[in-house]
């Protein structure tokens, strides 16, 4: 076994850890001067002895997330030309025209629990540019952070957004991958919602995943099993759209790592089970201007105001132009199904957890609308961009729609509907640009193409084995 003894890494306590961490999670939040930011994180770096490298995140445009590891005095000396091969990340630039650059936001930096990621290491996200150093189309981080601070310069309006999102762990390492073994994955916890045991593999998972989140800063609300047997859900306070992304990206990374030590996998397949409930990303949002909600009222129905409500009959009646983006994967239209609670319904209630959008009970503080019809698998920064724009400048719905309204209407129960209204919608072509509408159509339908055509009751395993967030590109690279 190598020696340590001649090694001195970072590692710093969690309580340690989650002080730092809500400190520059409220720099970002109070809008500190990004240049000021960059210049305390470089003479950290430049000090700090102990840390050996840097992780680099960036997102392609399907929602996975890729991780580079610089040497910290290589990234000292160049971080503003780090470039990689766009060609290599699907959906993004082609052979010919290969080269892309990161930007590194150095406001959205995380120092890690060492016994996780390994001690030496901290985080930064970034964006991606293209080679003249302008914000790449397909980046749909850069796109989300443009979008969110043009709201802001010209409103002083603040996008919030809390998910809530729903995992299941799986017994062995790299379950999704070995599933065309024997078709099936293995639970370690039948308990059921509220019901694992202290101590028990699924409760020691949840433990050590919620300690993790709250060191990086999540603050943290409740955790607990979910209904379907080894399903999971953690959930972390409200923050600015960006930062909620960011978190999205790291809390499944942290589930899947803590999961590895646990010699098992943390999986967000919408449905990786039939006969159980499936796996969402429930998007809760509200828009805050001068430290007012605006979605709160006390004399509105359900308490919601009028900004709320508006916002809420754009998202329905763009309910199908979406619906690619919020269920990004063939897997995730089997969770639209009416009989496990699955909000497959074009409508809005307080109650009905079948409707698409649902108006918690809410406060002053905490008044908001709930999107429940996102699969787990989606990528936040498109689902955050396309919801939150579609709320504030998404076509409204006219008089002429009433109609529609009386009657009950349902989100396509099937991949290849969705790509059919994805591809004729002209709103979704003008809000991401028809060059990444029509990148994201090809990646779509090449994972369908992938899969039966003829779905039937049970998982399949292409559905499994073509998924975006399966890490599995020599697959792929064999077509």
């Amino acid at each position: 076994m190598p020696t340590t003894a001649l090694r001195d890494f970072l590692e710093i306590p969690y309580d340690e850890l989650e002080e730092r961490n809500l400190a520059l999670k409220q720099a970002r939040a109070n809008r500190e001067d990004p240049g000021k930011l960059m210049e305390a994180r470089l003479k950290y770096l430049t000090d700090e002895k102990r840390i050996k490298a840097v992780t680099v995140c960036f997102t392609d445009l399907e929602g996975r997330l890729h991780m580079l590891d610089y040497d910290k005095k290589f990234l000292l000396k160049s971080q503003h030309n780090l470039t990689f091969d766009g060609s290599s990340v699907r959906g993004f630039s082609s052979q010919h025209e290969s080269d892309l650059r990161l930007g590194i936001d150095w406001s959205a930096f995380y120092w890690l629990p060492s016994d996780i990621f390994g001690p030496g290491k901290v985080l930064v996200f970034s964006e991606v540019l293209n080679r003249e150093g302008q914000p790449y189309a397909s980046d749909l981080r850069g796109r989300l952070k443009q979008w969110t601070e043009q709201m802001y310069r010209k409103e002083q309006l603040v996008v919030h957004v809390a998910p809530e999102i729903e995992g299941f762990l799986f017994n062995g390492r790299d379950a999704e991958r070995h599933y065309h073994e024997n078709g099936r994955f293995e639970y370690v916890s039948i308990g059921g919602y509220y019901h694992a045991l202290p101590g028990d593999k699924l409760r020691a998972f949840i433990d050590s995943a919620a300690e993790v989140q709250r060191a990086m800063g999540f603050q943290n609300e409740k955790d607990h099993p979910e209904v379907a047997p080894s399903q999971f859900e953690m959930n972390f306070t409200y923050a600015e759209a960006l930062i909620t992304a960011d978190q999205v990206q790291l809390y499944k990374l942290l589930c899947r790592q803590v999961a590895a030590k646990y010699d098992c996998t943390a999986s967000f397949l919408p449905k990786p089970v039939m006969g159980v409930n499936g796996t969402g990303m429930h998007t809760n949002m509200s828009f805050n201007k001068g430290g007012q909600n605006l979605f709160w009222d006390p004399n509105g129905q359900e308490r919601l105001s009028k900004a709320g409500w508006d916002a809420i009959g754009r998202i329905l009646h763009s309910a199908d132009d979406l619906c690619l983006v919020l269920n990004s994967s063939v897997n995730a239209y089997r969770r639209l199904d009416p009989h496990f609670e699955a909000p497959n319904q074009i409508k809005a209630s307080a109650n009905d957890r079948g409707s698409m959008v649902r108006i918690p009970t809410g406060d002053e503080k905490s008044a908001r609308i709930e999107v429940r019809s996102v699969g787990a698998d989606a990528n936040p920064y498109l689902v955050f961009y396309a919801l939150a724009r579609t709320a504030l400048e998404g076509p409204a719905p006219e008089a002429a729609d009433e109609s529609k309204r009386s009657r009950t209407r349902f989100l396509p129960d099937n991949i290849y509907d969705g790509i059919r209204l994805f591809k004729s919608s002209k709103y979704m072509a003008e809000a991401l640009g028809e060059s990444v509408a029509g990148k994201y159509a090809e990646l779509k339908q090449a994972q369908a193409d992938r899969c039966p055509k003829a779905l039937g009751s049970l998982v399949k395993v292409p559905e499994i084995q073509f998924h975006h967030e399966v890490t599995n590109q020599y697959l792929w690279n064999q077509f």
